[in-house]
């Protein structure tokens, strides 16, 4: 038993070999909340509307795998230990997240408006709750105003956690994240993860491009779009005419909202353009 533990506290500390180059990483991915859960058993936080990075122990990454090159300042004394995080400039800042983390070459002055958001310690062998107990001590080690510890908290209530997304969306931030305390760090998407947010979002790549007709004309009028199950739709509400004269590329990936879908066809209603999700394509 004690050797059993020697091992995973060595595991702990020093973590996996770092990835090879455009290896993507093993992250563990969100559902979205639908009916009712025991919320006694998660651990909420907000959900910070950037990018997502990981720390391998060596380098910085976008979920797809990409290097970011942040300057040698942003990740000096990092822990060989992965970490998972959003790399954040703030609320409303998505775009400017995603302009900072893919400059090839850094600017010190975007990268002093980032902040470091980690969540989890993807390999700690532990519990979230024991993960989210070992993150504390990992951020004061690192100790540098830029990289924080996400907060969590508990609700007792459906009601208490709907009073606190008001609260995050009134404050300009995106949505909550639940967290199961009894879960163990897994690379998939499953229930011990859930996002909550005011409306349904998705993601799809951009397959062809729809002529414009009327005010539109000599203008995009419609992306049509895949999702990953492979379902196409047009896709032409929410574009501005900037976005219309320029469109995002065939084969980028683009955020659409959406009420439901419908019941026969599994087509999206109501779908809007939201924006592309650049760091899809990296």
């Amino acid at each position: 038993m004690r050797l059993l533990f020697f091992i995973l506290t060595i595991f702990a500390l020093c973590g996996p070999a770092p990835l090879r180059a455009g290896e993507a990483p093993p992250l563990m991915l969100a559902n979205v909340l639908r009916g009712d859960v025991v919320l006694a058993d998660y651990l909420v936080s907000e959900k910070y509307d950037g990018v997502r990075g990981y720390w391998d122990g060596r380098q910085l990454l976008t979920r797809g795998g990409a290097v970011v090159h942040a300057p040698a300042w942003f990740t000096a004394g990092w822990p060989t230990q992965p970490l998972d995080g959003e790399l954040w400039a703030g609320r409303g800042k998505f775009s400017q997240a995603v302009s900072t983390v893919h400059q090839q070459t850094p600017e010190d002055t975007a990268w002093r408006k980032m902040r470091f958001m980690v969540f989890d310690l993807p390999a700690h062998p532990g519990t979230f709750a024991e993960r989210n107990a070992a993150l504390t001590s990992v951020i004061a080690e690192i100790n540098q105003p830029w990289v924080a510890a996400v907060e969590q908290f508990t609700v007792t209530d459906r009601t208490a956690l709907q009073a606190r997304l008001d609260k995050v969306i009134r404050a300009g931030g995106e949505g909550l994240m639940l967290h199961r305390t009894a879960s163990i760090y897994r690379a998939e998407r499953n229930d011990d993860l859930l996002k909550l947010k005011p409306y349904d979002d998705a993601e799809a790549r951009v397959v062809d491009y729809l002529p414009g007709k009327g005010k539109f004309a000599g203008m995009l009028g419609a992306l049509q779009v895949e999702t990953p199950e492979g379902l196409r739709f047009n896709l032409g509400a929410g574009l501005s005419d900037a976005e219309r004269r320029n469109p995002p590329a065939v084969g980028s990936w683009v955020t659409y909202r959406y009420n439901g879908v419908n019941a026969r066809s599994g087509i999206p209603r109501f779908a809007r353009f939201l924006r592309v999700r650049e760091e899809m394509d990296r």
